[in-house]
């Protein structure tokens, strides 16, 4: 039984892992920004919540510094990036340097929330938060579309299948 995951569920944890790392997810970077401080994260948990007004979700690690910048921001971005250049997404499973208007080199610029947009994003969305969720080890922040934009309307966004990449499932090593 996995603690911490219902009373009555019995399952594997490895088979749990290994079955909702099939789900298909987005990959992207989501920006965030606080006072002077920017970041941008690798994330596979973005979703559409509603048509009217526009709500983007995304979940965020409680423990990390982009659940921060949100909480204190109020907004982030969302960059797709192209599925052919999928290396980006390493360089920021860790928290970013920012420095001249770059965050890990990338150039960026802020929109309508001030949270960071990459230039090289093949198309991005920037959110005001309405709502943050905390579901135990991330929160689901919901964020009303407030600006968007297509840099490359041929190019296909990026699928966590686009890498070897894995996220989801339950706490592997001993978390929880």
């Amino acid at each position: 039984m996995l603690a911490g995951y219902g009373a009555a569920m019995d399952l594997d944890a490895d088979l749990v892992n290994r079955v909702t790392w099939k789900i298909p997810n987005a990959l992207a970077l989501v920006g965030s920004r606080s006072a002077d401080e920017y970041n941008a994260m690798t994330t596979s948990w973005i979703t559409q919540l509603s048509m009217s007004p526009v709500i983007i979700g995304v979940g965020v690690d409680n423990t990390a510094v982009t659940h921060r910048l949100i909480t204190e921001g109020g907004g982030f971005t969302v960059n797709l990036w192209d599925a052919a250049d999928t290396k980006v997404f390493v360089k920021f499973s860790k928290p970013a340097s920012f420095e001249d208007g770059a965050l890990n080199g990338r150039p960026v610029r802020a929109e309508v929330t001030g949270a960071p947009v990459f230039d090289e994003a093949i198309a991005w969305l920037d959110c005001e938060v309405r709502r943050a969720v905390d579901f135990g080890t991330h929160t689901l922040f919901a964020g009303e579309l407030v600006a968007a934009g297509i840099n490359d309307d041929d190019a296909r966004a990026a699928a966590m299948s686009d890498t070897r990449m894995k996220y989801g499932g339950v706490p592997r090593g001993g978390h929880k």
